[in-house]
């Protein structure tokens, strides 16, 4: 009777030595997974190779869609503009105003609510927008003159290799960061200067197109979507358009 004792013991050490030798083999399954499975496989290059995948990426791309806010000395600036490289489209938000931008080719459109047009320079001068000009050109299509002080500026906005010029640069030492998600869709980030110089999320999945930047030091975070999705530039219609001239009021929007 006494000898069954040790061999019950001995079965419950099998017992649990089974038992945790299969918990050990599934954390070591587990954790061996290739979290580059069913990915483009970028996630696997160095943050260097990551950056020019992505920037080759954008370039190749027809169209593409920017939203979000950049703050820079100027203000705070909320975009939601799509672009392609003969022109652009769509709004911007500032602290006093809210102006639309429509380029096709060297042709900009510019329509702004009354708040835009007035904050004018110098009230009561033939420069100033005034109130009768600001009722005159709100919810309005101007055409911007190309010699307007005001037409680099706000070309800018619709510029499609302007705009990935400055989104796409990271600046300081490269790093790969995290894994993450921007939507649907899985990233690898790529930061510069530990996240000073910028954060970019790279796509995981199809093209390495950039998805996401965030500028370093709180500088705005632009969402990039609908990469080589065409979109229509038509001109404004003439009811809707406002010739004010050789140059527009001088604004400080």
């Amino acid at each position: 009777m006494t000898s069954s004792v040790p061999s019950v013991r001995a079965r419950r050490r099998t017992a649990l030595a089974a038992l945790l030798c299969a918990g050990l083999a599934a954390a070591l399954t587990a954790c061996g997974e290739d979290p580059d499975q069913g990915t483009n496989g970028v996630g696997k290059l160095d943050a260097m190779e990551i950056e020019k995948r992505a920037q080759r990426a954008a370039d190749s791309s027809d169209a593409v869609r920017l939203a979000g806010t950049l703050v820079s000395k100027g203000g705070t600036y909320k975009l939601n503009m799509q672009l392609k490289e003969d022109g652009g489209t769509g709004s911007v938000v500032s602290k006093d105003s809210t102006f639309e931008l429509l380029r096709i080719g060297d042709a900009l459109y510019l329509k702004a609510d009354s708040g835009f047009w007035s904050h004018e320079e110098k009230p009561g001068t033939d420069g100033g927008a005034g109130g009768a000009a600001a009722d005159k050109l709100q919810n309005k299509y101007v055409k911007v003159p190309q010699d307007d002080p005001t037409y680099k500026q706000l070309r800018g906005f619709t510029d499609k290799k302007f705009l990935l010029d400055g989104l796409l640069t990271l600046h300081g030492t490269l790093d790969k960061g995290d894994r993450a998600e921007v939507g649907t869709k899985r990233t690898i980030q790529i930061q510069g200067g530990d996240g000073q110089g910028g954060t970019l999320d790279v796509s995981l999945e199809g093209k390495a197109y950039p998805l996401r930047f965030a500028r370093g030091g709180g500088g705005g975070t632009v969402t990039l979507s609908d990469w080589g999705k065409n979109f229509p530039l038509e001109a404004p219609a003439q009811v809707d358009t406002v010739d004010y001239g050789k140059q527009l009021p001088r604004t400080a929007s």
